[in-house]
């Protein structure tokens, strides 16, 4: 159960930090969610929006991270 519990306090403060960034990042207006690659349709009575670029960058960022935590736990 302990094992449970920080698991628990680990992705709190990982979705904790990941909003704060979230936070910032709209700040400064980082093109998160506008970047090229990003599909856009906009038509007369419906729009579609697919982020393929964004869902690719948060892929990459969030495998190294879990990489550099899992290198770190050895």
């Amino acid at each position: 159960m302990s094992d449970l519990g920080k698991l628990l306090i680990f992705l709190g403060g990982f979705l904790v930090l990941a909003g704060l960034l979230t936070l910032v990042l709209g700040r400064t207006h980082f093109p998160l969610g506008r970047l090229p690659g990003d599909f856009v349709y906009r038509g007369k009575n419906t729009s579609f929006y697919f982020p393929l670029a964004t869902s690719i960058l948060l892929s990459f960022v969030l495998s190294f991270v879990l990489y550099l935590i899992n290198r770190w736990r050895r």
